[in-house]
């Protein structure tokens, strides 16, 4: 008997369980081989909708995930490709979004991904030409040419979402992206990994107070001693394992592997029955590397566990130590809109200023409503075909760029969508979108030392109660036909990506989140 995801995901009534297959780096061999057998025993016991397969997990080289996907999917089991925007461009990511749509694999999981790993000869170069983003429209404007063609087959994307966020800022960020996901096309969200319950029901909140009308799945991993370790030291990206939670997994298996491992199916079968209460649509279980019999005995658990659900919240209680939460406590499955906790941090002195600044220049020079908006655009058609004119104002754009913004002359500028930071300069995946959900208590995925841009640019936005505008419009690529050529005169003769790329930004209007944080 063959699944489908998508019809089971359309029924109100049917709790969706999917499993994650983590290809390695062959292209045959044991890993291979196991990916197919719990894939074609997921099957056969019937209660599975799709298997998902990792890309690149971690940014390492490993089996693509669509030619597994495709000799699954032949065998009747449903797949969801994970699908990154790490090692393509956009001319690529097209080309292999096609290459799915051709090959019948619709269901999509778009994701920024990790940052990139280790390759042949050293580390590869990290391309990011794309966020989730900006992928996920890529998507909704493909499925809209097919319907103009009268085609029948369309793309399925969904997206994640890390509700595992301690800080304020990186919490909101998380939830204004989710946002523009969902406005960009998004048709599910699958949470990241975590442990504690509160947080679980943060989501769900969030989706009633924000208005986010799709599906929520939940990310259920068995843990063992030595997967909590590397979660518990933030080498996962958006993983969070409480130093409490080590401990207690560490002293679990210590009594006995067979102890252990049983103590690890009960908690997963645990916290997917309370995710089932608190209005969870499905559940995407991962850690899963040998036998499917594991699936099956959480699966087994839940159903005599599910009416109890409430009796086991606390035990997944594992708050960290910047301990954020959006909502006041309450994990009522039927809790309707509460008050938001917010505002609890501010910018300092200096990047109050430094907003300030920047943001009466854009208000002042850079609005094309602005009643100078004439003036300029006359004004820079002048200094554009005048050599002598366009050299003089590129070195004045270049040097107070370069001092206030760290500025790589993308020519392409987006700092008015980043609080007026660079998302250039200082991000490494030059994020325009939001926050990629890699930071670890407001601390960059790459560069540790460093506070993420989103971070910063909450904090500024939020000093000026501008906060909310994280949440609405999508923002279009950089537009690379633009590099080292001055930003300012593309902005006023309308060649930057707020003039040309307008059409992207209109997908994310009909589905915009309603946010408000007072």
């Amino acid at each position: 008997m063959s699944r489908n995801f998508q019809n089971d995901l359309a029924d109100p009534d049917h709790f969706v369980v999917t499993m994650e297959l983590v290809p390695k780096g062959e292209s045959a061999g044991r890993s291979i081989d196991t990916a197919h057998r719990l894939a074609n025993d997921a099957l056969i016991d019937g209660r599975l909708s799709a298997v998902t397969i990792t890309d690149n997990p971690g940014g390492n080289p490993s089996l693509s995930p669509d030619v597994l996907g495709r000799e699954i999917q032949t065998n009747g089991m449903d797949v969801i490709i994970h699908f990154t925007c790490r090692d393509t461009n956009r001319a690529g990511v097209e080309s292999r979004a096609l290459q799915l749509k051709r090959m019948g694999m619709p269901n999509i999981l778009a994701l920024t991904g990790d940052y990139s790993g280790k390759g042949f000869g050293g580390q590869g170069a990290p391309v990011f030409d794309l966020d989730s983003s900006s992928l996920l429209c890529l998507f909704s404007m493909m499925n809209e040419k097919s319907r103009a063609r009268g085609e029948e087959k369309f793309y399925y994307p969904g997206c994640a979402i890390s509700p595992f966020k301690w800080t304020e800022p990186e919490a909101f960020a998380q939830y204004f992206k989710l946002c523009k996901k969902v406005s960009s096309g998004a048709n599910y969200i699958v949470t990241q990994l975590g442990y504690d319950a509160r947080k679980f029901q943060e989501l769900i909140q969030i989706q009633k107070q924000f208005q986010i009308n799709v599906p929520a799945i939940a990310s259920i991993f068995l843990l063992t001693p030595r997967t909590a370790r590397v979660m518990n030291s933030g080498r996962i990206p958006g993983a969070v394992v409480h130093a409490r939670l080590l401990k207690k997994i560490t002293q679990e298996w210590a009594t006995s592997k067979r102890a252990g491992y049983h103590a690890a199916v009960e908690r997963a079968a645990k916290l997917a029955v309370i995710v089932k209460g608190l209005g969870y649509r499905g559940i995407h279980i991962g850690g899963v590397h040998r036998s499917f019999k594991t699936v099956g005995l959480i699966l087994d658990h839940m159903k005599e566990m599910e009416h109890n659900w409430q009796d086991y919240l606390c035990e997944f209680d594992y708050p960290q130590s910047e301990n954020f939460y959006v909502f006041d406590k309450n994990l009522e499955k039927d809790s309707t809109e509460v008050a938001i906790n917010h505002t609890t941090k501010t910018a300092n002195l200096y990047q109050r200023a430094h907003f300030g600044l920047l943001n009466a220049m854009h208000e002042a020079f850079f609005r094309f409503d602005s009643p100078h908006a004439g003036f300029f655009n006359r004004l820079c058609k002048r200094i554009d075909q005048n050599r002598f004119g366009f050299h003089a104002l590129k070195i004045l754009e270049d040097g107070f760029k370069k001092v206030l913004l760290s500025c790589r002359q993308c020519g392409d500028c987006g700092i008015q969508h980043v609080g007026y930071l660079c998302p250039e300069s200082k991000c490494p995946k030059h994020t325009r979108n939001g926050a990629c959900g890699g930071s670890r208590l407001g601390k960059c995925e790459v560069h540790k030392d460093r506070y993420c841009v989103w971070y910063l640019a909450y904090m500024r936005l939020s000093a000026t109660g501008r906060a909310a505008e994280m949440a609405t419009g999508c923002v279009p690529p950089r537009m690379w036909e633009l590099n080292k050529t001055s930003s300012w005169i593309n902005f006023h003769l309308q060649r930057d990506h707020q003039s040309v790329s307008s059409n992207i930004t209109r997908f994310c209007s009909i589905n915009a989140c309603r946010v408000k944080l007072d």
